[in-house]
């Protein structure tokens, strides 16, 4: 953080500010452009995507800003960026291919059009930030792959609970300690929920009942702690996680896991219900040296062998800019697959599916996700959660079986398909 707030203070005082493109405008859209605009000195949004103007206007409106032009043209958007106009337009290509954009975010939580606009970007040598964890967590190595033989970063974001990870993760790393176990502190947990059961909490906040469904189902966070394993090297103890329910805080939690087995699985993503600090993340890890053991027995940390690290919080929106300066300024990603991925998210059956039925998407009434070792989804078959919408059964599948290829007859032409398997081949040549 200190050395991104003096660059980009840097690029304020020099009048040559990191030029952000967004695509996509909802909820979460809204907050990161108004952080951009508002609170962050050396950075523009210059241009925003959504499939209608009136959402790509609402972010700039909502922050204050009234002179926006609509445009069409990479050169529509080259001279409107030029001119210091705020820039909307239907056509998210426009973003991918304009020169005078140093970085996107990405924020539709999308699987088929995500990939198609990432695989744009990236043909055209532009950083990119996902705010997309189903995206990645679905062919995330693959998109590193590309964006590795275009010389870009891609990445995923600060703020968001894999990101606040992976920042705790590095710290821990870089202090001499091995991080044996990543993980993320829930509220809730109840693999049935669906949009109707939802319906309140979302409109309170103002979110979409499915987005709300898929925080309260699961699926939200196995695709958040699927990319924190990839992204370290980590795997999970066993399908699904471990989950306990532990009503304390996570600096005495410690004893629920065994360090030799952490240690012979290379470490372990996870999560817990009910712990303190609520919405915050944590670390646990080893120290070797008796020596050091003794000075963390006497700064308060106890005497191990885990030793606990925290973050008492995530705040999203606010810290996703820095993730577009680190990217654009520095080259580092906050956090992308390390090469073969290691976990994916399978989809499960939420009710008895009947044959004939087409799946509906993440965070609705047919299905849910659930962490599980890479290696066994491409051994069993297993469906891949961010691949499961739109497909047709050929026959019925009872509640909480997790779904194979076998089942299912896939939509035609979906680029995400494609890359998926070329994702799975890919890697199964490399090992």
């Amino acid at each position: 953080m200190i050395i991104v707030d003096t660059a980009l203070q840097a690029r304020a005082e020099a009048g040559n500010p990191v030029r952000v493109g967004m695509i996509g405008a909802g909820f979460m859209g809204r907050g990161i452009a108004n952080q951009i605009i508002n609170s962050v000195p050396g950075m523009e949004l210059v241009a925003v995507f959504s499939r209608r103007l009136e959402d790509a206007k609402r972010p700039y409106e909502e922050a204050g800003v009234d002179h926006i032009q609509a445009v069409r043209t990479v050169a529509e958007l080259e001279d409107a960026i030029a001119a210091g106009q705020p820039a909307v337009t239907e056509d998210a290509s426009l973003l991918c291919k304009a020169e005078n954009i140093d970085a996107l975010v990405e924020v539709t939580g999308t699987i088929e059009f995500g990939t198609q606009i990432v695989m744009e970007a990236i043909a055209n040598h532009k950083h990119v930030v996902l705010m997309n964890a189903e995206l990645d967590g679905t062919i995330g190595p693959i998109l590193k792959v590309y964006a590795d033989r275009a010389g870009v970063v891609l990445s995923n974001c600060d703020g968001d609970q894999p990101g606040v990870e992976m920042n705790l993760y590095r710290y821990v790393k870089s202090i001499g300690f091995t991080p044996l176990l990543c993980g993320n502190i829930k509220g809730l947990q109840d693999r049935y929920r669906n949009p109707t059961t939802q319906k309140s909490f979302a409109e309170k906040w103002k979110q979409a009942p499915y987005m709300v469904t898929s925080f309260a189902d699961g699926t939200k966070i196995s695709f958040e702690q699927a990319i924190v394993a990839n992204a370290t090297g980590m795997t999970v103890a066993q399908r699904g996680m471990l989950g306990y329910d532990f009503r304390g805080h996570v600096d005495d939690m410690t004893h629920l896991y065994d360090v030799d087995q952490l240690k012979a699985l290379g470490g372990i993503v996870d999560y817990v219900v009910g712990a303190q600090p609520a919405a915050g993340v944590f670390i646990y890890a080893t120290n070797e040296d008796p020596k050091h053991q003794h000075y963390l027995n006497y700064y308060k940390r106890g005497e191990g062998p885990l030793y606990s690290f925290y973050t008492p919080y995530h705040i999203c929106h606010f810290e996703v800019p820095l993730s577009l300066a680190r990217a654009a300024l520095f080259q580092d990603a906050v956090m992308a697959p390390l090469g073969k991925p290691m976990v994916d998210v399978v989809a499960t059956a939420k009710i008895d599916l009947e044959a004939g039925a087409t799946l509906d998407g993440i965070g609705y009434y047919m299905t849910y996700g659930q962490c599980e070792k890479s290696d066994i989804t491409l051994a069993e078959k297993l469906l891949p959660m961010g691949l499961a919408e739109g497909c047709k059964l050929k026959r019925p599948v009872a509640k909480d079986t997790v779904l194979t290829y076998d089942d299912v007859i896939f939509p035609e032409n979906r680029h995400c398909d494609k890359l998926r398997a070329e994702q799975d081949a890919y890697f199964k040549a490399e090992s």
